[in-house]
């Protein structure tokens, strides 16, 4: 599982010029997921990102989570996470998931951020989305379960 995380003062995800998802600040999620990714690979990183000290204190460090800022996500499926563009000028992307694996997995993952206390947004798995939000310091991470 492969999530790109960016710190957000605010975000949204619309499909078919309708808004699906939208928070005042927090996190955007990007999610890419693998083929060989599990319950155990969506635990790990809704963990991860949940608990990740991204936020500046009053000092300007940075040692608050999204928990902590009582922040929102708003999670996006994203299978090009996993394009291959290595060889030639087409990407690859044989490493990602199936749909027919993918969807539940990255359901789960929002139901375990959900489960921490946080109000998770999303999009629609495997529609055409436009998302626009505005990068926060920017503060942009990759968290991976492998």
């Amino acid at each position: 599982m492969k999530v790109v995380v960016q710190r957000s003062k605010k975000a949204q995800v619309t499909v078919d010029g309708n808004v699906t998802g939208q928070i005042p600040h927090g996190l955007v999620l990007l999610v890419g997921i693998s083929q060989d990714d599990s319950e155990a690979d969506c635990a790990y990183a809704a963990e991860k990102i949940a608990k990740l000290r991204i936020f500046e204190d009053e000092e300007g460090k940075m040692n608050h989570s999204v928990l902590d800022r009582e922040g929102q996500i708003l999670s996006i499926s994203q299978f090009t996470l996993y394009g291959d563009t290595k060889k030639g000028r087409r990407p690859n992307f044989m490493a990602a998931a199936r749909p027919d694996h993918a969807e539940p997995l990255y359901e789960h993952f929002n139901e375990l951020l959900r489960e921490k206390g946080l109000q998770v947004e999303t999009g629609v798995f495997g529609a055409m989305m436009d998302v626009s939000l505005t990068n926060d310091g920017p503060v942009t991470l990759i968290v991976e379960s492998k």
